[in-house]
This record gives structure tokens, sequence and C-alpha cells, in this order.
């Protein structure tokens, strides 16, 4: 593979991150290849010391998509944190879809229960005391709202389940792939600069 095909091929994969942050990555890349032609390399070995493109851009749109969720912690950035490690194949989708499916509609079964509960905590509270509420509208009141206060309660503790839930994914992830710029860089540079002179050229 020729400098410009590396390039081109992780340039196409890293479509959808910020450009400035695309632009840096392959920089960077444009570097360790210049490192290697100083070395003594042909743009090919360089290029199968560095790896396959398509997978670095997956890693590291992966990469960008775990440090938003530890930054922001929003469901927006759950989801692109949970899409961008699918997408590295660190998952077998296959097996566990059904059971991640099968999860995630619980959990926002249980959110639509706990938003119900509160509106319903919210009705009684307002309603209660004019309808007749048995025991008197004191009473009414406090029913209201402790069923808002346990909506609140269920919608804290499945908050902390999702967020528990995502990270046990990002770090399933991490155990098969190497998801940190930090750590792909250097190694990506020590590849190269180990990597065999070509015939008759000067280390």
């Amino acid at each position: 593979m020729t400098r410009a095909e590396f390039i081109a091929r992780l340039k196409d994969g890293l479509v959808g991150l910020p450009t400035t942050t695309a632009t840096d990555i392959i920089a960077d890349y444009e570097t360790h290849f210049d490192d290697g032609l100083a070395a003594g390399r042909t743009e090919a070995e360089v290029a199968a010391a560095l790896g396959d493109p398509v997978r670095l851009a997956r890693e590291l749109k992966a990469e960008a998509g775990i440090q938003r969720w530890h930054q922001e912690k929003n469901p927006s950035a759950a989801a692109g944190a949970v899409f961008a490690v699918l997408g590295l194949g660190a998952i077998d989708i296959l097996i566990l879809l059904p059971i991640a499916m099968g999860v995630v509609g619980t959990i926002f079964g249980f959110f639509i229960a706990a938003i119900a509960l509160f509106i319903g905590g919210g009705v009684v509270m307002v309603a209660g005391p004019f309808a007749g509420f048995p025991g008197g509208p004191f009473a009414a009141i406090l029913m209201g709202l402790g069923m808002m206060a346990g909506s609140v309660f269920i919608g804290a503790l499945l908050t902390i389940v999702t967020i528990w839930l995502v990270n046990a994914t990002v770090w399933y992830a991490r155990l098969h792939y190497r998801l940190l710029k930090p750590a792909l860089e250097p190694q990506a540079q020590a590849a190269v600069q180990s990597a065999p002179p070509a015939p008759g050229a000067s280390a």
C-alpha cells in the first residue's frame, strides 16, 4: 500500500469526526511516514507497520466517542460511545444484541413507568384535595409527594444502572482493542522504526 492510499483510506474512515481532530490525526500519520522514509523504509513497509488504516480509523473514532462519554455523561454521548465500540467489532453483535435489546427495553420501560408515576403523583397532589381523596386533602398531598419522590428515586437508580452498563461495555472493548490515542501513537512509531529497512537502503 502506498502512502497516498493509506492516508486516503484513513481520511475516509475518519469521516464524522470534527475537522480539526481528523486533521491532527492525519498529520500524525504523515509524520510516521516521514520518519519511516527518513530511516530508509519504503512506503509499503511503513504502511504495513502502521496497520490497517480502516481499523485504525475505527479505533480512533471509538476513542473520540469514549472521551466524549467521560466528559459529558448524557444520553447522546452514551449512544455515541456504545455505537463506536460496536463499530470496532469487539463485541459479538449476533450474541449480545438480543441481550442488549432486552436490557435496553427493560430500562426504557422502567423510565416510562417512573415518568408516569411522577405525573400521577402530581395529579393526586393537585386534584386529590378537591376530589374527595380518602383521608382528606392532607393525605392526598402526602400521597402525591410520595409518588413523585418514588419516581425520582427510580429515575436516579436507572440512571446509575445505565451509566454502569455503558462503562462496562467500554471496559469490555478495551480488553480487546487499543483505544487510547497516547497508546496508539507510540506503538505505531515503534513499529515504523523497528521495521526492517528496504534492501540496499541505509538505516
